[in-house]
């Protein structure tokens, strides 16, 4: 492709690409596939992205058609690989001026340039990083910005690679280069705290702080993955001690920065990026990082434990700090072996800091300001409860991670310190507890939120107060009264006796007491609050789970419990808590199995409803399905009236032709196992979205193998056993051919395992159905019978071979003579002499055969052969 000539028309094509006239889009777009692989394209790409003049959006386009091809025909070995000499003039092109205006066009471009670097750097391109190092040094603001950029994802793309020789190179790299990394990052930082501190305009405190921002994560990429042994590199340790001062400067720089600007969220990001380096490097170096323990600990507990950190710290950083305080609490370098004389040096030393450190002082400060300060609901919280119940109780679990979220994060800080350190700390919550007993007045809400974080406490050390705590006597005299308060303002702590409970359950609570939880239970299911009835179905869930449930004490109880959860199901508007209460529900039903058929017509009836209702929610579907495996089993051969709606749920569940069976397959699966498990006979339609089995059985050769072992295709297998055993003629005479046909595909490539699934079904059809199982499956018996005549070695298949091939020969000799006679022209031998040499093999192999049943069917399969004509002739001598 001519660069000169090219241009102006691979332009034209650009433009045409970003048009949103899908007329004129579509033929663009395949213009441009087209030209993918065209020698010189790429090198007018770039031309036309470098080119400042030009519509942004045509330049964006550009950008990414150059990446992609990074990504398809970099390589050397790559299908239409672009030449060297090609690779070598884009290569100098990239990093000839570092001045693109535009932010997101300037970091796609520094994107591309880490992809080439992954590839060629250092060998082929051994100028980039000295380039890179120039270029952060120029007073221009725009190329150096630019530069930097380009330097942090090129550092972050080589740190990412695994191969030794790769991380041999980046070794060298970062050796060469860290001792620049620290000085620049000294020079941006020094340079936005002096502007800081003169009250610089906003514009330029921006810059600097921009670049600070780069140069650090440049510099936590080369510290966390650019050493073997950090912690012998004076520039590395030096760099992470100072860490601790710098933040402290940037911490005390929030009081002077605005609460609700652009360089605000910039400061809170660096600092975080501060923590992030501390935490990466102790994740990967526990041991290089012991000289850093004692500071870490120091600065980390007085941010968040002391009037210290009171003004200048913020949410995210405060999880940071814990995230630090647990990890070396519970960081398993620093804890000694049993014996003392077993640990390392580097352990005993860690362990030593430690136990130094964590004094009763300071553990006793920690764990009351956890709980007196963290654990507190806050304003923002009980204002959610009021306006938002169903989010505040979503937002109780503490999102997707406990890493990113205060309370979560306070409550997984409190387990890991109690638990390391519960012989000290068992006093201090016991004496906490001492001081909360009787009721609180309604009208002290402090007290009520003090009690409410004790209590909290209380059941996430629950494990570990098991010895210190009389909890029935506690559940009597305390914690029952206490629910009984039905005042609006004690919720609270309703809410949260009722989680207690919860916890404890499986802990210790003695069986006598649970009429009385129940009791409770149900006076709880019709409070007025919709937080406190939702927390109470939890906490019914972990009841009726625990391993002492007994269903004569629960029986009273259930109809009014049903009947409240079922209320409950339906006041409900998010798909989360319908799921939530749904578990329940459906726990309740597995564990009352057919005791629950009086109560389930309500549900039964609102059931398709809500299926109906929850077409976008693949997940609500998901607990529905779960809902109805249960309901089938306490129902039995009753489910039989579910079924106009039951079907076409179990129809589109295992539809692989419909978007929904991504997420709903499984349970889906499982659903039309139970229901054939539970009908007294199988209808028309039960027998119709058999159907569905033959595409889920058609799966590429390439995942057999791993599929076959699936849950899901076991489920399959017993799926079509079910009707076999239920309906084996009708059945057979429908599905026998399109199932023979799945079979004899299958069976070459699947597994062992997959094998004797398969052959299972096979035998279960020759039993059930003597008269023409056989010729259903003519197909797949000379895989069976070569199986037997070459000696199968795993004894589970040469069984179950034997199986199949002794039914056969007992239920239809005629049958089994032409398949002798076929298999003798295949292994051109005579029929005698072929079955003399099936009967060695089978009396050889036996004793593969563990089974009774197969062992006695093989014996009268053999002896059937006595009174036979057949002049038989041993392979012997």
């Amino acid at each position: 492709m001519d660069l000169n000539s090219a241009s102006s028309v691979v332009l034209q094509v650009l433009t045409q690409a970003t048009s949103q006239d899908t007329a004129v889009l579509k033929p663009a777009e395949e213009q441009l596939k087209q030209w993918e692989t065209q020698p010189g394209f790429y090198s007018v790409l770039l031309n036309i992205f470098t080119n400042h003049t030009l519509d942004i959006n045509v330049r964006w386009l550009a950008v990414l058609y150059f990446k992609h091809g990074i990504d398809r025909y970099w390589r050397r070995v790559a299908p239409h690989a672009l030449s060297e000499e090609e690779k070598s003039t884009l290569r100098a092109g990239l990093i000839t001026n570092f001045n693109e205006p535009i932010n997101q066009i300037a970091t796609q471009i520094a994107v591309l340039i880490a992809k080439v670097a992954r590839l060629d750097c250092p060998r082929q391109w051994p100028e980039l990083i000295p380039t890179l190092v120039e270029s952060v040094k120029v007073q221009d603001d725009l190329r150096q910005h630019r530069a930097l950029l380009t330097f942090y994802h090129v550092t972050k793309t080589l740190a990412s690679k695994r191969l030794a020789a790769d991380r041999k190179l980046f070794y060298d790299l970062a050796s060469g280069i860290y001792n620049f990394a620290c000085s620049l990052w000294n020079h941006h930082t020094d340079t936005f705290l002096q502007q800081v501190s003169s009250a610089g305009n906003e514009a330029a405190v921006l810059s600097s702080l921009e670049r600070t921002l780069l140069s650090l994560k440049v510099l936590r990429k080369l510290t966390v993955n650019g050493f073997v042994e950090p912690h012998k590199n004076m520039e590395v340790m030096g760099f992470l001690h100072g860490i601790f001062e710098r933040l402290k400067q940037f911490l005390e720089c929030s009081r002077s920065i605005g609460t609700d600007n652009v360089c605000r969220d910039r400061l809170e990001k660096t600092i975080i990026l501060f923590t992030k380096v501390l935490l990466d490097f102790l994740d990967q170096h526990p041991i290089s990082f012991t000289p850093l323990i004692q500071r870490s600990l120091e600065f980390s507990v007085s941010y968040v434990f002391t009037e210290v950190g009171e003004g200048v710290t913020f949410e995210r950083f405060i999880v940071q700090c814990m995230n630090l305080i647990k990890m070396i609490v519970k960081n398993y370098a620093y804890k000694p072996s049993k014996n003392f004389e077993d640990s390392s040096p580097e352990t005993l030393e860690a362990h030593k800091i430690k136990m130094a450190f964590f004094t009763y002082p300071t553990l006793t400060e920690i764990c009351r300001r956890l709980v007196s300060h963290y654990f507190l609901l806050t304003e923002e919280e009980l204002t959610m409860w009021e306006e938002d119940p169903e989010g505040f109780t979503v937002e109780e679990t503490g999102g997707d991670s406990w890493k990113y979220s205060l309370r979560p994060c306070t409550e997984v800080l409190f387990i890991d310190i109690f638990h390391e350190y519960n012989q000290t700390l068992t006093p201090v919550l016991l004496e906490m507890m001492q001081t909360l007993e009787g009721p609180t007045n309604v009208e002290d809400m402090n007290a009520l939120l003090i009690k409410d974080a004790v209590y909290n406490a209380v059941g996430l050390a629950a494990f570990e107060l098991f010895d210190s705590v009389d909890f029935d006597q506690w559940f009597k005299t305390q914690l029952l009264p206490e629910l009984q308060v039905s005042h609006n303002r004690y919720k609270p702590l309703r809410r949260r006796v009722i989680w207690l409970i919860g916890q404890w359950i499986s802990v210790k609570f003695k069986s006598d007491l649970r009429p009385m939880l129940y009791e409770a239970i149900c006076n709880l299911l019709q409070d007025q609050d919709l937080v406190v009835r939702i927390e109470t179905a939890t906490t019914l869930k972990l009841t009726v789970d625990d391993f002492e449930f007994r269903t004569d004490q629960f029986l009273p109880y259930l109809e009014t419990m049903f009947t409240l959860l079922f209320q409950l199901l339906q006041q409900v508007t998010e798909c989360d808590t319908k799921m939530h209460v749904l578990h329940v529900l459906s726990c309740v039903i597995e564990r009352v199995n057919v005791q629950i058929r009086p109560y389930v017509g309500c549900l039964v009836q609102y059931l398709p409803l809500l299926w109906k209702q929850s077409e976008e929610h693949n997940m609500l579907r998901c607990a529905i399905l779960t809902t109805l495996i249960h309901l089938v089993q306490g129902l039995g051969a009753d489910s039989k009236n579910l079924y106009p709606f039951l079907l076409p749920v179990i129809q589109l569940s295992t539809d692989v032709s419909q978007p929904p069976h991504v997420y709903l397959l499984e349970d889906g699966l499982e659903l039309w196992l139970v229901t054939l498990e539970n009908s007294p006979c199988v209808t028309p339609e039960l027998l119709r979205i058999f159907q569905n089995m033959s595409p889920l059985l058609e799966l590429p050769s390439s995942c057999l193998a791993n599929e076959l072992s699936s849950e899901n295709l076991r489920t399959c297998f017993k799926i079509i056993n079910g009707y076999i055993f239920l309906s084996s003629t009708e059945f057979l005479q429908t599905y026998a051919a399109g199932l023979c046909q799945s079979f004899y595909e299958l069976l070459p490539e699947i597994t062992t395992e997959g094998q004797v699934q398969v052959l299972k079904v096979v035998e279960n059809a020759l039993k059930v159905n003597p008269v023409f199982g056989p010729q259903m499956f003519q197909r797949i018996l000379p895989y069976v019978f070569r199986g037997v005549i070459e000696g199968e070695r795993y004894p589970v298949v040469m069984s179950i071979y034997l199986a199949v091939m002794g039914r056969v020969l007992l239920q239809n000799t005629s049958f089994f003579s032409s398949l002798l006679n076929e298999m003798g022209h295949e292994f051109n031998q005579e029929m005698d002499q072929l079955l003399g040499n099936v009967i060695e093999m089978w009396v050889d192999r036996m004793d593969n055969i563990t089974q009774p049943e197969r062992k006695k069917l093989s014996a009268l399969a053999l002896l059937s052969l006595l009174p036979s004509d057949n002049r038989i002739t041993s392979k012997g001598p």
